[in-house]
């Protein structure tokens, strides 16, 4: 396709997070060293790709797995806050199985409505700034390929946003492995293919 632009949307490396709380916006959250080494197995994947701009969410881990890619390709890292985590009223608190955070009964109005979701950031609001964001990205492109660095959900819920399926899911299906990458295919400016890769292993 002559106008092809791909615009390769990259979930971020496996961060440092020994306490095991849900980190969300939180700042000083860094790649682990196993998250370094994803970051630089997806540079590789992309080293060979006509990227013409590297893109990420403000927060570290997201910035430290954009530079690999971005100094493969002699650029610097551009920041676009559309790309941010969701927000979510639980974070800063531990995750872990047993420490009963979400068998508190001071929380439960959160927990009240998962479609949408009531704990956080509604779905559409994210599809629509992550929309947003892949827009802008595009059009930078414009006939070559461009790299968004962003998270879990908010990448997930893109592509289920952009390939016309429901916004609320199971967070244990979604296809988005640390440090993947979802290549959105556009001709011109219709949406034609998704292709998703684990570059750093399941």
């Amino acid at each position: 396709m002559a106008d092809e632009t791909r615009v390769h949307v990259v979930r971020h490396g496996e961060v440092h997070n020994p306490s095991g709380i849900l980190y969300g916006r939180l700042p000083g959250f860094s790649l682990s060293e196993a998250g370094r080494v994803q970051a630089a197995a997806v540079a590789d994947f992309l080293a060979d790709r006509d990227v013409v701009a590297v893109i990420a969410s403000p927060l570290q881990r997201a910035q430290e797995t954009a530079a690999p890619i971005a100094a493969r390709h002699d650029l610097t890292v551009d920041t676009d806050p559309e790309l941010i985590e969701s927000a979510n009223y639980f974070e800063g608190r531990r995750i872990s199985p047993g420490d009963g955070a979400w068998r508190d009964p001071r929380v439960w109005w959160q927990l009240r409505n998962p479609f949408t979701p009531s704990w956080g950031e509604p779905y559409l609001q994210i599809a629509q700034r992550m929309t947003t964001a892949v827009d802008k990205a595009r059009a930078r492109a414009s006939g070559r390929e461009v790299v968004c660095v962003s998270h879990q959900l908010p990448v997930w819920t893109l592509r289920l946003h952009l390939t016309g399926r429901r916004l609320w899911h199971d967070p244990r299906r979604r296809s988005c492995a640390l440090a993947s990458v979802t290549s959105l295919i556009y001709d011109g400016d219709r949406l034609v293919d998704v292709v998703y890769a684990e570059p750093a292993g399941a």
